[in-house]
């Protein structure tokens, strides 16, 4: 029997705490989606959790201007009378020890500037997504990550970076495979992202592929930690 990708409930099935979602980086205004009409946020990446809250609405580069490595990111440019304070922000990491000065060149960043960013959840986001992003536990991220080497969207040595965790983001769409970010302190006040949990994303396209390999990965790790519970107590009783 052929399984449809549709019918595969990825929350469930690894007993997320929140559902996956999905990022789109438009080139204009996706019609009859709503505008974020919430009040404003601290950071771009706290947009996140109100969409794995099962909301989907778009921003535009304004509702990103309270973060200015967020919007680094997103090429959003800062206005003339608050661009200092990209600078400003990176002057604090780096003399508080957060971030090296021989970092910043390095943080992925998007091509484009987008004219709008959509979050909506991923079975039903609204818009055309490009990123599918889970925040999950370690273990449950090693599962998704295997499923994604199955399914050819990812790669043995993964792609991981720990801050800014939005740049998980581009660091997906440039690399065509799934990617994991550690969470940021700034993501983590900001998202309310719990210390148990880490963030795995996905390139859109690649994502059914994901999911159909996903519950394979689940029934092989069942029958694998049988393998090792049996065999662990084997030898400790010899």
């Amino acid at each position: 029997m052929t399984r449809n990708s549709s019918e595969i409930d990825v929350q469930q099935l690894l007993g997320l705490r929140q559902q996956p979602i999905a990022i789109g980086f438009l080139p204009s205004v996706p019609a009859g989606l709503p505008r974020w009409d919430g009040p404003a946020l601290a950071a771009g990446c706290g947009f996140w959790p109100r969409a794995m809250a099962g909301r989907s609405f778009y921003t535009l580069a304004a509702d990103h201007f309270n973060c200015a490595v967020g919007c680094h990111v997103h090429r959003f440019e800062l206005p003339a009378e608050r661009a200092a304070e990209l600078g400003q922000a990176i002057g604090l990491m780096t003399e508080c020890g957060y971030l090296a000065m021989e970092e910043v060149a390095g943080i992925p960043v998007l091509e484009s500037t987008p004219r709008a960013v959509a979050y909506g959840p991923a079975e039903k986001p609204g818009f055309a997504a490009d990123v599918i992003l889970i925040a999950a536990l370690p273990a449950q991220a090693m599962i998704l990550y295997e499923a994604a080497v199955q399914a050819g969207a990812g790669n043995a040595l993964t792609n991981a970076l720990g801050r800014p965790a939005c740049a998980v983001l581009p660091l997906t769409l440039q690399s065509g495979a799934a990617s994991a970010s550690f969470g940021c302190k700034g993501n983590r006040v900001n998202s309310d992202l719990p210390d148990s949990e880490m963030y795995i994303s996905f390139p859109a396209a690649k994502w059914a592929a994901v999911k159909l390999a996903l519950a394979d990965k689940v029934a092989a790790n069942t029958t694998m930690g049988h393998y090792y519970v049996e065999k662990r107590a084997a030898i400790a009783a010899a």
